[in-house]
């Protein structure tokens, strides 16, 4: 009788073993009895939760989560990470809430799923190489636990592993992100066997072709080169051997993805790529790494320029290792590999190695095994603590210090300074969008400008074209762009607006020297322009104008000599002019009066020594570059600089109808007790004064305290008002406005 046929499992055992939490079971020996029984108790949760769900496959759903937690139990990641590898589409595809999983699992356990979840609702939807890196970047940032990263590349790899039960259609998107986007994570994290499986199966969505032609080519090869692989792993054996070195060597095969890279950038054919094969030996300590170099140079001839050192300069993701390229048997290049075993876990695993390396080595303390300080440091980290936050952020120190990575509304990626608001968001955009801004969203919700941005936020910038940049921005923007156009803007905006200040103190000055007409603009005067311009030393007459403005230079004195160059032409001064102005004007005042309504910006300043309002008797000072500077008429500090410098003074007087509130400081003196603040805001805001600003001094352990307090009010009528208000208030004692404020 023949053997009888063997019977093939029915798909649906099969389905029922992938789905069962017992394939899992033996990769959890690691793992304490507690984290054990909890990585179980999660599986039957998530098993639950996507009941009648089915991959494409016609798999039951759960068979994905399985397999994620089954490649972080390779990494031999902790109980937390591997029940968020089985619960990580439980809240995007199940509607689990986070509230449940805090309740069921614990708050650690639910923030890794809400942080997958949170990467999972990120698309990346452009092929720009610079996107790429900053999507990449964003990813890295935005995960606040290294955990999440690795159950995401886990997660991506099963993914890519059950690519072809997806219709075709999809193969290129999700090929191209993968290879854009999760493997250089997996190489930046130091996953290189992930990286390199990942970069695998993305060319073999995206180029099947080639990738079929090149795998068999490979096949041949390894064929045709069987004997000559055999005899270099003898003669290594029977060298190291004859010198007492134990040692482990392994073959190394070049990964199809690299193949294929190599020969489309260099230009090469199949049979010009030497390094397919190579050779990696592994040894016990790092001086062995360098006497094993010896013995392979004196075995066979190295290449010259093929010799690289990893081990004294490690790379950034921890990587260390020899590598040298040698002539073997029949000419053929080899490429050799020395590092220890500890350095093989990090070459393979990279940031995942300081979980791997406790596992198989929980006795081990020495701290140069690894022999680089980027990863000793994690281990001692992770061993002193255990906690992975902490660990993630040491990671990301090497990995791009202090950048947020927000989008704009239209999925663009935005890299800014960690601590960037809203305000350097717009000015990132465009200066345009900068100077116009009036409000932002972000995530659709209303925020102030000075927000500080998060990574992963969506940015919206309202804009309007009447708005221009508030000098307050200065003081909470981070970006070096930002400020510079914050300031220029500011800068130019007090030109123009003291270009417009010099202009109507010279035609006051004018008229003060009984000059009624005199355009500015008219070309008759060009030659006039000219000699004044050489007599003060100005480049033009914008330029005289703005310096008048910031009070560089005295308007009736230019006006004298323009009166004197008028002369010259047969031009006199109006004598009735010049008896009604002198007659007319302030006692202080050379050059008439300006009327201030609030309008002024830049060009005019309200003095914070004794803050005028209207309704102040005021007097005008034109500082030396700070353009005019009002200040109350009996202020001391006027009056100091009227004896020093009077000819700088001039008349101002308040408009009708100011346009808006100015400020003032008042010294309320209350009574200490309970919510006292509370009762002066309410009589202020009764009063409709804002306020400014309040100094509550360091007088609170007395019966009474001095509040100074900066309010806006109209003018002095509305002051009487707040003032009044205040004094009725049950545990203000005086309500008074301050002394340099009230000396009218």
């Amino acid at each position: 009788m023949g053997t009888p046929p063997k019977l093939l499992p029915h798909p649906a055992a099969v389905n029922a073993a992938a789905a069962s939490f017992a394939g899992l079971t033996a990769t959890l020996d690691y793992l304490s009895p507690p984290d054990f029984e909890q990585v179980r108790l999660a599986y039957r949760f998530a098993d639950e939760a996507h009941l009648g769900q089915l991959r494409n496959n016609g798999e039951p759903y759960i068979t994905h989560p399985i397999a994620v937690a089954a490649q972080c139990a390779e990494w031999k990641l902790d109980g937390q990470a591997l029940m968020a590898a089985l619960l990580h589409d439980a809240m995007e595809d199940c509607g689990i809430t986070k509230a449940e999983l805090i309740e069921r699992f614990g708050s650690p356990v639910a923030e890794l799923v809400d942080g997958l979840t949170k990467l999972d609702k990120l698309h990346f939807n452009t092929r720009e190489e610079n996107q790429a890196e900053s999507f990449r970047k964003m990813l890295l940032a935005m995960a606040r636990d290294v955990r999440v990263i690795l159950i995401k590349l886990a997660d991506r790899s099963h993914n890519m592993r059950t690519l072809s039960d997806m219709p075709r259609s999809k193969w290129g998107r999700i090929a191209s992100e993968t290879l854009e986007i999760y493997a250089p994570i997996a190489h930046r994290l130091g996953l290189n066997q992930t990286y390199r499986e990942l970069q695998d199966l993305s060319f073999q969505h995206l180029r099947p072709w080639r990738y079929a032609i090149l795998a068999k080519a490979v096949a041949k090869a390894r064929n045709r080169r069987r004997d000559l692989i055999q005899k270099v792993h003898k003669e290594l054996e029977a060298t190291f051997a004859a010198a007492g070195m134990p040692v482990r060597i392994a073959g190394r095969e070049k990964s199809l993805f690299s193949i294929y890279k190599k020969m489309d950038s260099k230009h090469l054919s199949f049979a010009q790529v030497t390094d397919i094969y190579g050779f990696r030996v592994l040894v016990p300590e790092i001086t062995d790494c360098y006497t094993a170099l010896g013995l392979l140079h004196q075995l066979y001839k190295p290449v010259p320029g093929k010799f690289k050192d990893h081990i004294a300069i490690a790379k950034v993701n921890g990587y260390q290792s020899l590598h040298t390229t040698l002539v073997g048997p029949s000419g053929v290049n080899v490429e050799f590999q020395m590092r220890t075993e500890a350095m093989h876990i990090v070459a393979e695993s990279g940031v995942a190695a300081h979980w791997l390396y406790k596992v198989n080595n929980p006795q081990d303390t020495s701290n140069d095994r690894l022999g680089t300080k980027w990863l000793q440091s994690l281990l001692d980290i992770q061993n002193e603590t255990r906690d992975a936050a902490e660990f993630w952020d040491h990671v990301k120190v090497d990995l791009f210090p202090d950048a947020v990575y927000v989008f704009t509304p239209k999925s663009r990626i935005m890299a800014l300074p960690r601590g960037a608001t809203v305000v350097d968001f717009a000015y990132a955009i465009h200066s345009n969008i900068g100077d116009h801004t009036i409000a932002a969203r972000i995530n659709g919700e209303q925020v102030p400008l000075r927000t500080e941005l998060k990574n992963g936020d969506v940015v919206e910038v309202v804009t309007a074209e009447v708005s221009t940049p508030n000098p307050a921005w200065l003081g909470f923007v981070r970006t070096g762009r930002a400020r510079s156009k914050i300031r220029h803007h500011l800068k130019t905006l007090a030109h123009v607006e003291s270009e417009d200040l010099g202009e109507k103190l010279l035609v006051q000055a004018l008229r003060a020297e009984g000059i009624e007409q005199f355009s500015h603009n008219d070309p008759a005067n060009d030659a006039l322009w000219d000699k004044l311009l050489r007599f003060t030393g100005n480049k033009s007459r914008q330029e005289l104008l703005t310096d008048i403005g910031l009070g560089k230079r005295i308007a009736h004195i230019v006006a004298k000599r323009l009166v004197h160059l008028l002369g010259e032409t047969g031009e006199r001064p109006n004598a009735l002019l010049l008896t009604r102005e002198r007659f007319t004007a302030h006692e202080s005042a050379t050059q008439g009066l300006i009327t201030l309504d609030g309008s002024e910006n830049a060009s005019v300043q309200f003095a914070h020594c004794c803050r005028p309002i209207p309704g102040d008797s005021i007097v005008g000072y034109l500082g030396r570059g700070e353009g005019l500077v009002v200040h109350v008429q009996d202020c001391l500090v006027a009056k100091k600089l009227l004896y020093k410098d009077s000819e700088r003074f001039i008349g101002v007087e308040w408009s009708d109808e100011p346009i808006r509130a100015f400020e003032t400081e008042i010294i309320v003196t209350v009574s200490n007790g309970k919510g006292v603040l509370a009762k002066v805001a309410a009589a202020l805001a009764a009063a409709e004064a804002d306020i400014i600003h309040i100094d509550m001094g360091q007088e609170g352990v007395h019966d009474a305290t001095d509040l100074r307090l900066v309010v806006a009010v109209r003018d002095r009528a509305h002051l009487d008002v707040a003032l009044r208000n205040l004094s009725r208030t049950a545990p203000v004692l005086r309500a008074v406005r301050s002394k340099a404020s009230t000396r009218t």
